[in-house]
């Protein structure tokens, strides 16, 4: 590499970014929900995905269209907690989809925000404002009044949503790191996301016994025009979205990621009651996930004026600490 992580990204490059990681991430959750509606193994479903870019990123680079350099064992064992957190993130995601509709789903992800703040309590960046605890609070009342509501309320689908968000939390963190740490590109972090989840996803579907009758109905469906568009853009989207989301955590920052996500799900909240079906309109169902957007929003808000105000300190406690240094 050539230093570029060092030098500050220019504001269009950071909104762009966002918006392109924003607009996949909505894009991704309706293809999943609708190629899961067809072909249910979700397991096979990521490997695939992860195949796909590990094989484009390197024909690029074979090509000269993508600059990235060379894979090392350093590198890798470092990546290795961020491969198997944002694998295990998608799974359970995956799994979650199966059995809740989309509006609980994104209400679900919407806790992000509580997790990255409780890691950061934890990790010594002490107590959030107090405008952020109360939009968190706010977030995490709406997916209560919500769940409440939903008639189609599915225990394991919950469950694995709220462990997906914890892996989230953790992927997102080390993403940021990494980046600041080794200087790797998003499409870097990608190839060697794609390659070290490839031994822990074979492991998987085999062991889960997905594998070989996932194969056979993926080939067996094939010869359908509309799985086969859907399967293909589910693939090109997978590769769109881990690119976007590692961009936008580099050139940002892992908690921008975070309020990103929640910003897309008021979108994808109000498409959801609209698409593809499964959500029983009631009052409660709607009360909440209204309380829950308010807070997500709010939640960003905090966070955006809370960014307004830090970097004079920021780029004071930087120079203090260049000047130690030299």
């Amino acid at each position: 590499m050539d230093g570029s992580g060092s030098v500050e990204p220019s504001e269009i490059l950071s909104l762009l970014a966002a918006v392109s990681y924003g607009i996949a991430s909505m894009a991704m959750v309706f293809i999943n929900k609708a190629i899961l509606m067809k072909y249910a193994y979700s397991m096979t479903l990521l490997t695939v995905q992860q195949l796909a870019t590990a094989l484009l990123i390197h024909l690029g680079r074979v090509m000269g269209y993508t600059k990235s350099s060379s894979l090392n064992l350093a590198t890798a064992k470092k990546l290795l907690p961020l491969s198997l957190f944002y694998n295990a993130n998608v799974a359970f995601a995956l799994a979650s989809l199966k059995g809740v509709n989309i509006p609980m789903y994104i209400a679900l992800k919407r806790l992000t925000p509580l997790a990255v703040l409780i890691a950061g309590f934890f990790s010594g960046k002490g107590r959030p404002q107090l405008q952020v605890s109360l939009s968190v609070l706010a977030t995490a009342l709406g997916v209560i009044i919500a769940a409440l509501g939903d008639f189609s309320f599915d225990l394991f689908g919950y469950s694995m949503a709220l462990t997906s968000v914890f892996f989230q939390t953790m992927y997102l963190m080390l993403v940021e790191k990494s980046s600041a740490e080794d200087g790797l590109s998003s499409v870097e972090i990608m190839l060697y996301n794609a390659i070290l989840s490839l031994p822990f996803l074979l492991f998987l579907i085999i062991a889960t016994a997905e594998f070989p009758q996932s194969l056979f109905l993926l080939f067996e469906k094939a010869h359908s025009f509309t799985f086969f568009l859907i399967f293909i853009l589910s693939l090109v989207m997978g590769i769109v979205l881990n690119f976007t989301m590692f961009l936008c955590t580099i050139v940002n920052s892992a908690l921008t990621t975070t309020i990103v996500g929640v910003l897309k799900g008021v979108g994808s909240t109000t498409l959801g009651f609209l698409l593809l079906g499964g959500v029983e309109v009631h009052a409660l169902n709607v009360t909440g996930l209204i309380i829950n957007t308010i807070g997500g929003v709010w939640y960003s808000y905090a966070k955006y004026q809370q960014k307004r105000r830090a970097p004079k300190k920021l780029t004071s406690d930087e120079e203090a600490h260049y000047k130690e240094k030299n």
